[in-house]
């Protein structure tokens, strides 16, 4: 087999990974026009950048229920060598096609040595070629702590998917993957080397398969806080779960891509926020309320916390306004400095969101609706039924 045709099968296996993926408006996932196996990925200081994203290989020893790569599932098994992904990858860049790598791979019967594998080609990129870009790589379950460290210092980035939020939910799609021991235990050492000053500069992320395990947003969003707070976790990614031909769950129903957007919403209260995972309103089954986002859903379920006074509200307090967010909150903190905020439209001028904003927020004194009180419409009110 060619390169080519390995490129398209293994370029194509490593579109379930979204751990790099560049994600806008929640409604769909963007990759680009730049080929079936080159995304556009956001780094951490907002520079795009093109990476090719690709796995080592697609044969896998275990069986996951949901995963096209899965061991029992009859299609050609093919992989590259770290040689040849190093040289396909430098053509690539060599075309301007790309700017950077994310590299996974299956997990074959030998895991270390498909680790090791894994390693090798970035180590060939790095000291045989000098290739000194962005290259995120995924850190398979299972493997031992060295491999851990080595990925460490040659990666910007480094991952480990967790898939479900714990054990129980782990054993309803696979039963050769630990949860503590092979995916949460990778993390604790994860956390043990940035402590000794190994420290990828775009840190390390994680991805949650959601829907065919039965977790509970609740379950999904309180995890994710505990990594954040407790393992130096940079980012969670959510992937709504579609089900694959000749795979165990076939017949299971997608996940609506709405709950991947308000799972996404309900992770930037957490990290660009300041809300804690106890906050934020779930309903009765324990899942974020599809209709309204989690920050809008919040504010109305807490009346006593508004309106806010913009003239003289903190900015911990104006990110809590529906429509203003952190950039937003620090320009009004400036403009306020310079002259009284009185109309709207000023805020609008700096990228406040009026129309969600404006029955939460005083302007010296002045409210915006015609009763005096917030008035929320029976559509509104029906929301705070349903998440109460």
């Amino acid at each position: 087999m060619d390169t080519e045709e390995k490129l398209l099968i293994l370029g194509k296996a490593a579109q379930y990974d979204l751990c790099g993926s560049y994600l806008c408006d929640g409604a769909h996932r963007i990759r680009g026009d730049y080929g079936q196996w080159i995304y556009p990925a956001v780094l951490p200081d907002g520079k795009e950048v093109r990476l090719f994203k690709v796995l080592l290989s697609n044969n896998c020893k275990n069986n996951c229920l949901y995963c096209a790569n899965r061991g029992e599932r009859s299609f050609p098994r093919i992989s590259f060598t770290p040689q040849e992904l190093a040289q396909t990858f430098m053509m690539l860049k060599e075309k301007r096609l790309v700017e950077g790598l994310f590299l996974s791979s299956a997990v074959s019967n030998e895991t270390q040595k498909t680790m090791e594998d894994m390693i090798k080609a970035v180590e060939i990129l790095r000291y045989r070629y000098h290739f000194n870009g962005y290259i995120h790589l995924k850190i398979l379950p299972g493997v031992t702590p060295d491999y851990i460290e080595q990925a460490m210092r040659l990666a910007d980035r480094v991952s480990v998917n967790l898939e479900v939020p714990n054990g129980e939910k782990m054993k309803k799609l696979s039963v050769e993957k630990d949860f503590e021991k092979d995916l949460l235990g990778a993390m604790r050492w994860i956390k043990y080397f940035i402590n000794k000053g190994i420290k990828p500069r775009a840190g390390y992320t994680t991805q949650f398969m959601v829907g065919p395990a039965g977790e509970t947003d609740k379950e999904l969003i309180s995890l994710v806080g505990r990594l954040y707070r407790d393992l130096g976790l940079k980012r969670a990614y959510f992937s709504a779960f579609q089900p694959v031909k000749d795979t165990p769950l076939e017949g299971h129903s997608p996940t609506p891509i709405v709950r991947e957007n308000r799972l996404y919403q309900a992770d930037f209260l957490l990290r660009d926020y300041n809300f804690s995972p106890e906050e934020l309103v779930f309903n009765k089954e324990g899942n974020l309320y599809l209709p309204a986002d989690p920050k809008l859903v919040w504010a109305m379920n807490h009346p006593e916390f508004f309106p806010v006074e913009v003239s003289t509200a903190s900015k911990e307090q104006l990110i809590r306004v529906p429509g203003i967010g952190p950039r937003s909150a620090e320009r009004i903190i400036a403009l306020r400095r310079k002259e009284k905020i009185k109309e709207l439209a000023q805020l609008k001028g700096i990228g406040v969101v009026v129309k969600r904003a404006k029955d939460y927020i005083l302007l010296n004194g002045k409210r915006f609706d015609k009763g005096g009180n917030v008035q929320l419409s029976l559509w509104d009110k029906e929301i705070i039924l349903q998440t109460a």
